[in-house]
């Protein structure tokens, strides 16, 4: 249930086009999820690189050839702020920035 429960929370993250609620996702399912399961997802042990590739991982087998790469990149502080600008920790720089929080991820073969 936890993975279909990511997937529907990712869904309705990416769909919705303001502000977004535990109780807004239960709504949107007509109650069939509760919106405590909600929270109680989002602070179980944090998924790893490792959790990423073994979903990743039969996708990219399918389409890979000799000459694909894979290409990622994580946000950048912004020198402006505004609406989806926030405080976060950056692995990178080992503390909290300005940005936005994402990884863009991609395969690319000839």
């Amino acid at each position: 249930m936890n993975d279909n429960l990511s997937d529907l929370y990712i869904d309705y993250l990416i769909s919705s086009f303001g502000a977004t609620t535990a109780t807004g996702l239960s709504s949107s399912v007509g109650g069939s999820i509760s919106h405590d399961k909600i929270p109680r997802m989002l602070s179980r042990k944090p998924r790893t690189s490792a959790d990423l590739w073994r979903v990743v991982k039969p996708l990219i087998r399918q389409m890979e050839s000799p000459e694909g790469v894979p290409i990622t990149d994580d946000s950048k502080p912004p020198t402006d702020g505004n609406g989806i600008i926030c405080r976060h920790y950056d692995r990178c720089s080992g503390r909290n920035v300005k940005g936005i929080s994402f990884m863009t991820a991609l395969y690319h073969s000839q």
